[in-house]
């Protein structure tokens, strides 16, 4: 299998195992900082233990090379953590998963702001379309059962905070991110572990709460791997199937119905990404063509 092919399958696969992601938070029976300090407390444990299998002390010597970046990612992939369970909490898995969706554009911001790269107009276009998506799914917000402001503006905090952690470590491409983490899963658990029902909630809800942990854990790992070995375009094409995805798994299983007003914005939303990133995908392969 060349290098290509693997990072096309380990992305999609980690993608597939974050899709019951909003799931695991509806069915757990407890408060959301609950649900995330079980939810960052096993699967930080999980991925430091591969971590620590795999790479041994090198692992702490090539999280610590990655300096202030690295502490950036840690601390902004902790917060993108906790703010996702929250936002799932307050409002439809159909808007968190769609609002999602945009986080391309904020690293683009993100990247024309602190990095001084030009964006090009096709992303500037896109970003125009992301935004009317948007704009429908927050206006259809008080309509839709289930689904609130507060809750939405959560979700925009993770895609900002998650795209801002992507941008701080662009300079350290070459370098494996997987250390860091469980630093910042169980760094963040252990900070929510006053305010969490710890005693409480396990005996009865630990089959899902520990498989909710497991599951983020493969897909944490497997996608801090694959898109080392794919295009950006590529990757953001596939995690555009969790948007797809969740809310129909919880749709089918639940009964949560995302509302009119969601499948609009949400639909302008997929549509607009896909079309650009197939775009940059085709000029991506056109020029691996005639360099060879």
């Amino acid at each position: 299998m060349n290098e290509h092919v693997k990072g096309l399958a380990l992305t999609a696969l980690g993608v597939l195992f974050i899709v019951p992601d909003s799931l695991f938070v509806r069915l757990i029976e407890t408060t959301p900082i609950t649900i995330s300090f079980w939810r960052n407390l096993v699967a930080g444990g999980l991925i430091l233990s591969f971590v620590l299998l795999t790479d041994g002390p090198r692992a702490v010597t090539s999280l610590r090379q990655t300096g202030c970046a690295g502490l950036a990612y840690v601390v902004l992939f902790g917060i993108a953590s906790i703010s996702f369970v929250m936002a799932v909490a307050h409002t439809s898995v159909a808007n968190v998963v769609f609002i999602l969706a945009a986080m391309p554009v904020f690293a683009a911001l993100f990247s024309r702001v602190f990095l001084g790269e030009a964006l090009s107009i096709r992303m500037m276009l896109t970003m125009m379309g992301v935004f009317v998506g948007l704009g429908i799914i927050l206006r259809g917000s008080h309509e839709t059962a289930g689904a609130h402001w507060t809750g939405d503006l959560m979700a925009l905090v993770v895609a900002a905070c998650f795209a801002a952690a992507l941008t701080a470590v662009r300079s350290l491409r070459a370098r494996s991110m997987l250390p860091a983490v469980p630093v910042s899963l169980i760094g963040t658990a252990l900070l929510m572990a006053p305010f969490a029902d710890i005693a409480g909630s396990f005996p009865s809800q630990w089959p899902l709460l520990l498989g909710h942990g497991f599951f983020i854990a493969v897909a944490a790992s497997l996608m801090t791997l694959g898109p080392r070995y794919i295009s950006s375009a590529e990757v953001s094409l596939l995690i555009l199937l969790e948007s797809v995805l969740a809310p129909i798994l919880v749709w089918a299983t639940l009964g949560e119905d995302p509302g009119v007003w969601t499948l609009i914005g949400g639909a302008v939303v997929l549509a607009v990404l896909l079309v650009s990133n197939l775009w940059v995908l085709m000029r991506y392969r056109r020029a691996q063509s005639s360099s060879r």
